[in-house]
């Protein structure tokens, strides 16, 4: 994936970035604090009056580098619920499958970074939903080698590290050596822009990612087309800490959870019903061209 002429590549650096969803490009309603969740933020999460968010910046749009800032969907949201709760949100990049094992030891109040809320990743976080979004494949223009979603046995396919695609392609591929086929090559990627620019260049024949994710590679990377429809669809979810002190399971129900963290994940709940029903969350999906993926209400641990 390449933005602007230059590749992502050469941009994803290990950055950082806060502020206000308002600085952006774009027309937001005013946003304001609401006193009675930031008082639901606990003192351990809202230090200096910051919460340290950790995402992955290679998802374009909802999550990518432009110049030397941090921006997308998920960075003007998570800065608009900042500011209904009243605090800085510092985004800082990492990879992808290194946000929730940061969560769990501490470096990360949060994570957002396009998370689909299914039932493994709820095992040791808690969500609360923001997005929804299915998986979409993308192929060279024209289709060269001919991939069908659903019989891609012997073909290379790209996918991004640690996602729910990985699931998804080792799935069909243990059906085509079950059926007698070659296994699908699957070639996995630290970041998302790479996995995009090994269909582009040729070096992998198709690629599938998050319907919004994937719509934007075609639309900004030379020589890509859709192929086929968008399946599986499910919630985004901001991902936050969960369980008792130490622990690295969330294998209660939120009430049964520590106060802090119930309490967290009721007020990123309610920052983002807030922003919803304000106009806001509408005015910045609309503003990353990814409104068709808009939700009218947040809930937290959606999986069963």
């Amino acid at each position: 994936m390449a933005l602007a002429g230059v590749s992502i590549t050469a941009l994803i650096l290990s950055g950082c970035t806060s502020g206000s969803s308002s600085s952006s490009s774009g027309t937001i309603p005013k946003i304001s604090k609401d006193e009675a969740l930031a008082a639901l933020v606990p003192a351990a999460y809202s230090a200096n009056g910051t919460i340290r968010v950790g995402t992955d910046a290679s998802y374009a749009p909802n999550e990518y580098i432009d110049g030397e800032q941090i921006v997308g969907m998920d960075i003007d949201l998570g800065n608009a619920i900042g500011e209904v709760l009243g605090v800085t949100m510092k985004f800082t990049n990492s990879p992808f499958d290194a946000i929730i094992p940061g969560i769990q030891s501490g470096k990360y109040d949060l994570g957002m970074s396009s998370f689909t809320a299914n039932a493994e990743r709820q095992k040791v976080v808690n969500f609360a939903t923001y997005f929804s979004a299915g998986t979409q494949w993308a192929t060279r223009a024209g289709n060269p080698d001919a991939i069908a979603i659903n019989n891609a046995c012997g073909k290379k396919i790209a996918v991004q590290k640690g996602t729910v695609q990985v699931d998804d392609l080792t799935a069909r591929s243990k059906k085509c050596t079950t059926a007698g086929k070659k296994a699908i090559t699957i070639n996995q990627y630290q970041l998302q822009s790479d996995a995009t620019n090994a269909v582009a260049s040729g070096k992998d024949q198709a690629m599938l990612a998050d319907s919004p994710i994937t719509a934007y590679a075609v639309k900004t990377a030379p020589g890509l087309e859709l192929l086929g429809d968008i399946y599986d669809s499910a919630p985004y979810g901001i991902a936050l800490p969960c369980g008792s002190a130490g622990s690295k399971s969330c294998a209660t129900p939120l009430s049964a959870q520590p106060k802090a963290n119930a309490d967290f994940a009721k007020a990123v709940q309610g920052a983002i019903k807030k922003l919803i029903e304000g106009g806001q969350y509408k005015a910045i999906l609309t503003k990353w061209g990814v409104d068709g993926g808009a939700v009218t209400s947040s809930t937290i641990n959606p999986a069963k």
